[in-house]
This record gives structure tokens, sequence and C-alpha cells, in this order.
């Protein structure tokens, strides 16, 4: 009994990790912030650095250049 038990809570958990799409979203949104106020010298922006997590460097390299693109013709 406690063997299926165990089973099923490896079960239960193996689905917690984070799935590609939202550490991209994730790291978008890190991206973006770090991009626009680097670009607009607003301030330095502290992100998650998630580096070794599918997706969050790739979301955060998007990111980046959308936010540096926004504050670049925002303010032209």
């Amino acid at each position: 009994m406690k063997f299926v038990i165990a089973i099923i809570g490896i079960f239960l958990l193996s689905g917690c990790g984070e799935n590609y799409d939202s550490a991209f979203d994730r790291g978008s949104s890190d991206g973006y912030a770090a991009g626009y106020n680097t670009t607009c010298k607003i301030r330095s922006t502290i992100v998650a650095g998630d580096w070794d997590i599918p997706g969050y460097q790739e979301g955060y390299n998007a990111g980046y250049r959308e936010g540096a693109n926004d504050c670049t013709f925002r303010n032209e």
C-alpha cells in the first residue's frame, strides 16, 4: 500500500515543474523590463535569471529586444 501511495505521489509531483511556454513568458517579461529600463536609462532591473530553465533565455532575449525597441521608438 505504501508503495502505491509513493508512486502516486511521484506522478503528482512530476507535473509541478515549469513548462517551456511559462518559462518563455516569464523570461520575456523580465527581458522587456530590462531592455526598456536600460535603453531609456530609467533604472537597473532585477530579473529572475533562470538561464538554465528551457525557454527562459529565449524569452528574455526576445523581450529585451522588444523593450529596447519600444523605448527607442517612443522617444523619437
